[in-house]
C-alpha cells in the first residue's frame, strides 16, 4: 500500500543540504545534550531542514500573528488524504479524530480512556523507553511480551500475556508499536489481523503508536493497524513530527476504530487545548503539500541503510543488524564486541559519537544500541569509523 519513493527533479535529498557547521547552531536536543567534540547519532531528531511548504505555513502564521489557540479539523482532513493517497486507506473519519498534544501525551489519554489504576499496558520490547516511563507514570503495570528473535512479535507470548492480564475480570490494554521503535520492523496485515483476533478474544484493548507511519522504506509496506479486520475497537495516534522533523511544533491526533468511537468522545475538552495551533498548521501544510519533501527524504534514508550495513561489514563486523524496514533508526546487536551490557557508553567515552543506549528499551535491549540514520553519509561515515576505534 505504501508508494515507492519516486524518482524526481524536485527537492534535493534533505540529509545532504546541511553543514556539520550549521547543525551545530541548532539549539535543541541532539545537538546541546553533549559536547562539540561528539558526533551525536542518537535521539530522533533529523539533520535536515525544513520542508519548504511547512516554513510557508509557519511563516504566514507569523506575519499575521496567527498564534490562538486551535480550531478546526483541517489536520485531520489533511492526514485522510495523505492515508488515502499513501496507504490506500480511506478509514480515518474526522469525526472520530481528536487533536492531542503530541503522541506519547496521546497514549496517556487513550490508555485513561480504556484501562484503570493499576491495569495492565502490555509491551513488545525492545521498545522505544518512554513507553514504560509513561504508563508508570499514570499507575499502570507495563507487561512485557517481548518480540521474538527474529525481531517480530511473537504471537504465542502474547496470547499468553493476554490471558495472563486479564486474569480474574481486569482491563488490560496493548500498547503497540507500529512501526516498531528501535527495529525498524513493519508490521504486516496478517500479523496485525491476528493482533485483532487475539485483543478482541481477551478484551484487550489496542492503542497504536503509528508516529513512523510515513517513514517506511522501500520494499516494505505500512498497513494502519484500524485497517484490519477486527480492530474496530482499536485507537490510533499519529503525527508528522518524526517524518518531517517537527517534534518541537506540538501536535498529534488521535484515531478512533468505529467501535471505539464513544469511548474517544469520552476524552476531557482540554486534552484539546494542548496542542500548537502553530504546531498544527505546521503538521498540516507538512501532510498537503510536503509529499515531495518527504520522498526525497525516504530516498535519502534507503540510501544510508546501505551504507551503514556497507560500514558496518567493514568496520565493525562484530555487529549484528537488520537493516530497518521503516523509521531512521537502526538496532545495533553490539554483544559480540565485548563491550558490556551498555555499548553505546563505551562508543561514547572511548569514540566520542553518541547513540542511544539499548538498556531502557526493556528486555533484549542489553548489549545493544540505536543509530540514527537521519544524517549525512559523511556524518555517518565519520560515526562508524570512531565506533570502530572504540571497539578495538
Amino acid at each position: 500500500m505504501t508508494r515507492t519513493p519516486r524518482e524526481t527533479s524536485g527537492p534535493p535529498n534533505p540529509l545532504q543540504v546541511l553543514t556539520l557547521e550549521q547543525l551545530r547552531l541548532r539549539t535543541s536536543t541532539k545537538w546541546r545534550t553533549y559536547p562539540e567534540d561528539v558526533l551525536p547519532v542518537w535521539v530522533a531528531e533529523m539533520d535536515v531542514p525544513v520542508a519548504e511548504p511547512v516554513v510557508r505555513a509557519v511563516t504566514r502564521a507569523m506575519d499575521l500573528g496567527d498564534t490562538g489557540y486551535p480550531a478546526g479539523t483541517g489536520c485531520a482532513e489533511a492526514l485522510a488524504a495523505f492515508a488515502a493517497e499513501r496507504w490506500n486507506w480511506d478509514g480515518i473519519a474526522v469525526e472520530r479524530t481528536a487533536i492531542v498534544p503530541d503522541v506519547m501525551l496521546g497514549v496517556v489519554e487513550m490508555l485513561k480512556l480504556v484501562t484503570g489504576y493499576g491495569d495492565a499496558v502490555v509491551v513488545n520490547p525492545p521498545v522505544y523507553p518512554p513507553f514504560f516511563h509513561f504508563v508508570s507514570h499514570m499507575d499502570r503495570r507495563v507487561v512485557e511480551a517481548p518480540l521474538g528473535p527474529d525481531g517480530r512479535i511473537d504471537l504465542a507470548v502474547l496470547q499468553e500475556t493476554f490471558r495472563r492480564c486479564v486474569a480474574g475480570g481486569r482491563r488490560a490494554a496493548y500498547l503497540l508499536c507500529s512501526p516498531h521503535n528501535p527495529t525498524g520492523t513493519v508490521h504486516t496485515a496478517e500479523e496485525l489481523s491476528a493482533v485483532a483476533r487475539l485483543a478482541e478474544r481477551y478484551g484487550v484493548r489496542v492503542v497504536a503508536d503509528e508516529i513512523h507511519a510515513p517513514l517506511v522504506l522501500k520494499g516494505a509496506r505500512f498497513v494502519p493497524y484500524l485497517s484490519v479486520p477486527g480492530a474496530e475497537r482499536g485507537l490510533s495516534l499519529m503525527s508528522a513530527s518524526k517524518a518531517w522533523h517537527l517534534a518541537g511544533l506540538k501536535a498529534a491526533l488521535a484515531l478512533a476504530g468505529p467501535g471505539a468511537a464513544d469511548d474517544l468522545a469520552r476524552m476531557p475538552e482540554e486534552v484539546g487545548h494542548g496542542p500548537s495551533h502553530v504546531g498544527l498548521l505546521a503538521h498540516t501544510a507538512a501532510l498537503r503539500d510536503g509529499t515531495d519533501w518527504l520522498d526525497a527524504l525516504l530516498a535519502g534514508l534507503d540510501d544510508n541503510r546501505r551504507l551503514l550495513a556497507q560500514l558496518l561489514a567493514e568496520h565493525l563486523p562484530g555487529v549484528r543488524h537488520r537493516p530497518p524496514a521503516a523509521t531512521y533508526l537502526a538496532w545495533l546487536d553490539c554483544r559480540a564486541l565485548g563491550l558490556g551490557d551498555d555499548p553505546a557508553d563505551v562508543f561514547l567515552r572511548r569514540g566520542r559519537v553518541a547513540l542511544t543506549s539499548g538498556r531502557p528499551f526493556g528486555t533484549g535491549g542489553a548489549g545493544h544500541a540505536r543509530f540514527n540514520l537521519a544524517a549525512s553519509a559523511e556524518v555517518i561515515t565519520e560515526a562508524v569509523r570512531r565506533m570502530a576505534r572504540a571497539a578495538h
